[in-house]
């Protein structure tokens, strides 16, 4: 499975909006600066976040984006679904038909296509049980654990005699 550029700077972006606390709405501008991306590509995922009805767009001196539902409620599949294309999709046999133009000439008798629709369906299941909630929790148990490695690391180079 390959997941798009698109689609993992809009995740990172949706995170970023989960992170706040739900009564501040998070700028375009601190978005970007946190993401180290440029303004109009973030603008340009948060649109496609919010026509997939994700995060909603708050006017005003104050406003920016807030999500429309708590963050154990959006999955990676929901997010994914607004910022990209499904990974197994009907125009499949259309693309790699091979010499005839007009169908496959496997359109009855397909077992590669079972194959690609079987993984779809787990990855599909992996993705809808992941919230956003979860990506926050591993984000912050990874930064836990490189701060502890961090900390352990400095402790022992500390505590060898120098020569």
């Amino acid at each position: 499975m390959k997941v798009t550029a698109q689609e993992e700077f809009g995740l990172r972006c949706l995170m970023q909006v989960a992170a706040q606390p739900t009564t501040d709405p998070i700028t375009l501008t601190e978005i970007a600066r946190r993401e180290a991306m440029t303004v109009p590509h973030v603008a340009k995922l948060m649109g496609l976040l919010r026509h997939a009805g994700l995060v909603d767009s708050v006017r005003g001196r104050s406003g920016g984006y807030m999500l429309t539902r708590p963050p154990e409620r959006i999955s990676v599949y929901d997010a994914l679904q607004g910022l990209g294309e499904r990974l197994f999709d009907a125009e499949y046999c259309d693309r790699f038909h091979g010499l005839d133009d007009q169908a496959c000439v496997h359109m009855g008798d397909c077992t590669i296509r079972s194959v690609w629709s079987r993984v779809e369906s787990i990855v599909a299941d992996v993705l809808r049980q992941t919230t956003i909630t979860d990506l926050l929790r591993m984000e912050e148990s990874t930064l836990q654990r490189s701060l502890d490695d961090r900390s352990r690391l400095s402790t022992l180079l500390h505590l060898e005699p120098r020569k």
